[in-house]
């Protein structure tokens, strides 16, 4: 009896985990989407040697900083336009080394990503309790 509910309570342990990090990741691009500051960034290349997909974002900060955001892999699959284009970036006021695309898919991506594992999760624990 103890055995079979071992299981059950690691994959209902890791699912609400994963559910609160879905969680925490909505309400984070929720304060960037009502409360960030936007302004257009300009994609520039990478540097020859760094063989990752898709171009860095250069912009200017509230203060006129010039900064520069590596949108990762989520990059190219999440509307980063072509070396050259102008993207939309939202940032926290005070912090704009935590810039973020201004686009749905990019801010939501995470939060989907969770999701999708806590049900994953869950779905787990439902099949090994049967």
């Amino acid at each position: 009896m103890v055995a079979e509910l071992v299981p059950l309570a690691l994959c209902t342990g890791f699912g609400l985990g994963f559910l609160a990090l879905a969680a925490r990741s909505v309400l984070g691009a929720l304060r960037l989407w009502l409360r960030g500051l936007r302004v257009m960034g300009q994609v520039t290349p990478r540097k020859v040697a760094d063989r990752r997909p898709g171009g860095l974002v250069v912009f200017s900060d509230h203060l006129g900083r010039g900064l520069v955001f590596d949108p990762g892999w989520r990059g190219p699959l999440c509307g980063l336009p072509p070396v050259g284009g102008s993207v939309p970036v939202v940032y926290a006021q005070n912090r704009p080394g935590t810039a973020r695309l201004w686009t749905l898919r990019y801010l939501l991506a995470p939060s989907f990503g969770w999701f999708l594992s806590s049900t994953l999760a869950f779905g787990t624990g439902v099949m090994v309790s049967s």
